[in-house]
């Protein structure tokens, strides 16, 4: 528990002070211009320093190894290795989050943080959310949109037991603002899970539909208890009615203007 604590610290440290180098440099270069031309460098050294610190991060945890380990369940109150690992993975990339996820949300450069975190990443994803955690339990294909503050992790804590599951979404899959997906889910391709929805864990959604509500049910389709109580409502429009002249008599046409 002390290595695990001590080697996260270090780690951190060394991460967060490499970060700040570019940054620095930048700060300094202008060190010999005017006071606003020094101000107006402040935000893009912090634009430097954050995208050292996803870049730098990423490497960290592929060089020691630190990820959420698959199909687990791990006991909180026996500190293995496994567990530990998870921790100082979590710990790197809460930082990122704090310190870059606010600027780069929603842009290519988030996306490609999470692909150099581990996740398997189809072409064209969208991510707008700072809620994507596990990222190498995650496979998402291409053209997956999530919306902004999705709930989507390889994790969750039961009873004391952390458990773990890989999340893997199809393409052209669409996750609504404020959604929660739960671990071990599938969903297949072209499927819509709408705004502030509740995907249970280990649930398989079919693709090309759509999934609204806590727990989520297809509303695409009308559903059998509905259909059978309100069947009325499930009938096909009638076509209009075309009403025959009456025996003996041409039917009825408009005069156009130059016969009036």
């Amino acid at each position: 528990m002390t290595w695990a604590v001590v080697s996260l610290a270090f780690v951190q440290t060394i991460v967060l002070g490499l970060a700040v180098v570019p940054a620095a440099w930048l700060l300094r270069w202008s060190s010999s211009w005017a006071l606003v031309f020094r101000a107006m460098m402040i935000a893009p050294a912090y634009v430097v320093f954050a995208l050292a610190l996803m870049v730098l991060s990423a490497a960290a945890i592929r060089l020691f190894g630190w990820r959420t380990p698959a199909d687990a369940a791990m006991r909180i109150t026996e500190v293995d290795w496994p567990l530990l690992d998870w921790v100082r993975y979590l710990a790197l990339s809460h930082i990122v989050r704090l310190c870059a996820g606010s600027l780069f949300r929603a842009t290519p450069l988030w996306t490609a943080y999470h692909r150099w975190n581990g996740a398997r990443l189809g072409r064209g994803v969208y991510i707008n959310s700072l809620a994507i955690t596990d990222d190498n339990l995650l496979e998402f294909g291409d053209h997956v949109v999530i919306g902004h503050g999705v709930h989507l992790s390889g994790h969750t804590v039961e009873r004391g037991v952390v458990r773990t599951g890989t999340v893997r979404l199809g393409p052209d899959v669409t996750i609504g603002v404020e959604a929660v997906i739960g671990i071990g889910v599938e969903i297949g391709a072209g499927t819509q899970v709408g705004a502030l929805s509740v995907v249970p864990k280990y649930q398989r959604l079919e693709g090309g539909a759509v999934f609204a509500g806590a727990p989520v049910h297809r509303i695409d389709v009308p559903d059998v208890n509905e259909r059978s109580t309100r069947p009325d409502r499930w009938l096909p429009p009638a076509s209009p009615t075309r009403i025959p002249p009456r025996a003996g008599t041409a039917p009825s046409r408009t005069r156009g203007p130059r016969e009036a």
